[in-house]
């Protein structure tokens, strides 16, 4: 569908329909009216999506080799401020439209200098709507352009010019600063995230060469300041993903070049984990949906291994050919690719579709790997072990699986002993509680919704799944009333439309204990049920620390400051307050746990969210994987932040 004469066709409810029905919108009128058309969604991922249009812009000169430092700034009131030394947005007259050039960038959809090909070879902010929406989705916004030592300044509200371009000064710079304050009428929060941005950048600067990326959060008294640059480009990328990990060779496999006016880097390092970490960008963008570029690159790892295998004495050793997912157990790479015309699929750029990049992809890469194993009999044989145990372990899986499917057969019911179910069919309104402890779960039972709410209790240790491979987890008797009671499969096989409850609420003691259960199970999520955890099933129970009682009067607290807060209110008869510090859910009864931590309009529960991939990686490889000194260095770097410790 064609958005770009910006005319948007509504009917009446009504059963006329004349002319007089056709609403035109004019100039920016249309990405007000419909904002999630341009940015995906008003919420925070759409207002840090303001940030990532004005920031691509940059990265576009810096591609150029035009740019090598950006500066974003959080400033008080949650004003961003976007700066770069590049060649500065031009300002001169556009000899068809009789205006500034950058009037035309900031104030009209589709003008931009990323058509003609001249400019910019390759380029993120493909649609040229990017500066233009953040301005229409402003409450104001200023342009300074540095250029031929003279400042030009352009001020706009609501996306609309309040005056023309005019020079306010000399300097000795060159660049673009955009400064702008997000609608709060357009979105839900205009508080943006500081980590969240901050990742985003680091992401870019390991995937720009010598590119120079800072960002400072001045809304708070400290300010905090993270700056980014990697001279290695995509190998560092993938030695930061590989920190905490043991690397089967410690070099990574780096490929670069050019081929058909498409720019190829992939970097490649196996570990001894069973998880595959696969980033693939276009033009700088995540497309995290994939598309032809690593399909073309995952057909190029598979295809030159198994030629390897044939050639090497371990084919003996394997009945059938490597699968993919064989080749990426444990694989770490990075894919970055620069398309001139790309295809991406919806405007949020998460696939890309040019067909004709696969077959690209698919033979540059497969030739220089081949070369570079050719030269490099020690990698070949590592990966290969590597590959062919992980083939074994899919046979085993697969045979473990056959039997619990012949298991779960013969048992009509199909859920395992410790599920006490609920009535209610409708997944969307179903809630399931894992339990930590018989006691706690008994509790639970007894005090739940029976309509809608679930219980399964747990017992024992939990398995770390981060040291397992999966005809481990599958054939676990901790994991199985897990994986049989979500009703979703486990692995490759999960299917989240087939999970039997929307809310999975993990409830455990608010102690040392109960968080080392929650680590464990967020751990299983994270690597074998991903998609649960990406589309917000997940929830964490929050559970009081304290009950305080005065009279007849109860009150939760679930911290010392609220405990806190709750004595200096009863303060003036404090020898008649009552103080219960809670060791365990199993001390609660069942009409207090009900009241504390299950019931839907008292309760606090807090939603799992993964806004960074990468960090969630590199955290759940640091606690939960075989290396001690990156697990002690986490844990002295933020043991200070650690609050209600029980020791």
């Amino acid at each position: 569908m064609d958005f770009s004469n910006q005319t948007l066709y509504t009917a009446a409810m009504s059963s006329e329909y004349s002319a007089e029905n056709i609403q035109v919108l004019k100039g920016l009128e249309a990405v007000r009216k419909r904002p999630g058309m341009y940015i995906g969604t008003t919420g925070i991922d759409g207002l840090h999506h303001l940030v990532y249009e004005v920031v691509d812009n940059s990265i576009d000169e810096a591609m150029q080799g035009h740019c090598d430092t950006i500066r974003v700034i959080l400033e008080k009131d949650d004003i961003i401020r976007i700066e770069d030394n590049g060649r500065g947005i031009p300002v001169d007259i556009h000899p068809e439209e009789g205006v500034s050039a950058l009037e035309l960038v900031m104030t009209r959809l589709h003008a931009g200098g990323k058509f003609d090909k001249k400019s910019y070879k390759v380029s993120g902010g493909l649609h040229g709507v990017g500066i233009s929406v953040v301005n229409a989705l402003s409450a104001w916004c200023e342009a300074f352009v540095h250029t031929n030592g003279r400042v030009y300044t352009q001020r706009y509200l609501i996306g609309e010019a309040v005056e023309p371009v005019r020079e306010s000064g000399t300097t000795d710079k060159r660049g673009t600063v955009i400064r702008f304050k997000a609608d709060p009428t357009v979105f839900e929060t205009t508080a943006y995230n500081f980590d969240v941005l901050s990742n985003r950048l680091r992401e870019l600067a390991f995937l720009n060469k010598g590119l120079t990326i800072s960002i400072r959060d001045d809304r708070v008294a400290t300010p905090k300041t993270h700056e980014f640059k990697f001279d290695g480009g995509v190998r560092s990328f993938v030695e930061y993903l590989n920190e905490s990990k043991t690397v089967l060779h410690k070099e990574p496999i780096v490929i670069e070049g050019m081929r058909d006016d498409i720019e190829i880097a992939v970097a490649i390092q196996y570990n001894d984990g069973f998880n595959e970490i696969m980033y693939s960008f276009v033009n700088d963008i995540n497309t995290r949906e994939g598309g032809t570029h690593l399909v073309g690159f995952k057909s190029a790892l598979t295809h030159t291994l198994n030629e390897f295998l044939k050639k090497s004495k371990m084919v003996k050793k394997l009945d059938e050919t490597l699968s993919g997912d064989d080749v990426r157990e444990g694989l770490t790479a990075v894919l970055s690719v620069k398309v001139p015309e790309p295809q991406f699929e919806g405007q949020t750029k998460s696939k890309l579709g040019n067909s004709e990049v696969k077959g690209i992809v698919d033979s540059f890469v497969g030739e220089q790997l081949e070369l570079y194993l050719d030269l490099h009999s020690d990698v070949i044989n590592a990966i290969l072990d590597k590959s062919v145990l992980a083939a074994r372990a899919r046979i085993a899986a697969r045979q473990a699986r056959d039997a619990t499917r012949r298991k779960n057969a013969m048992d009509s019911a199909g859920l395992p002993g410790k599920l006490a179910d609920c009535a209610e069919k409708d997944p969307a309104l179903c809630e399931l509680f894992i339990v930590e402890g018989d006691s706690a779960g008994g509790s639970a039972k007894m005090g739940r919704n029976r309509q809608y709410q679930a219980i399964l209790s747990l017992w024992g240790k939990m398995m770390n799944v981060e040291k397992q491979r999966i005809e481990k987890i599958i054939t676990n008797e901790k994991l199985q009333p897990i994986i049989a009671s979500i009703g979703a499969g486990v692995g490759l096989e999960f299917n989240i439309a087939k999970i039997r409850y929307h809310k999975i609420i993990i409830m455990a003691d608010a102690d040392v204990d109960g968080s080392h259960i929650r680590t464990l199970l967020l751990t299983f999520f994270y690597r074998y049920m991903t998609p649960l955890i990406e589309a917000g099933h997940v929830y964490l129970a929050m559970p009081p620390l304290f009950k305080v009682s005065y009279g007849k009067t109860i009150r939760y607290a679930y911290d010392d400051e609220g405990k806190d807060r709750i004595l200096a209110e009863f303060g003036r008869d404090i020898e008649k307050v009552g103080l219960q510090r809670y060791k365990g859910l199993g001390e609660m009864n069942p009409d207090q746990l009900w009241e504390t931590t299950m019931d839907p309009a008292r309760r606090n529960i807090m939603q799992v969210q993964m806004d960074d991939t990468v960090e969630a990686e590199r955290i759940f490889s640091t606690l939960m994987g075989e290396l001690v000194a990156p697990r002690r260095e986490f844990i002295e770097e933020n043991a200070l932040l650690v609050s209600n410790l029980d020791v």
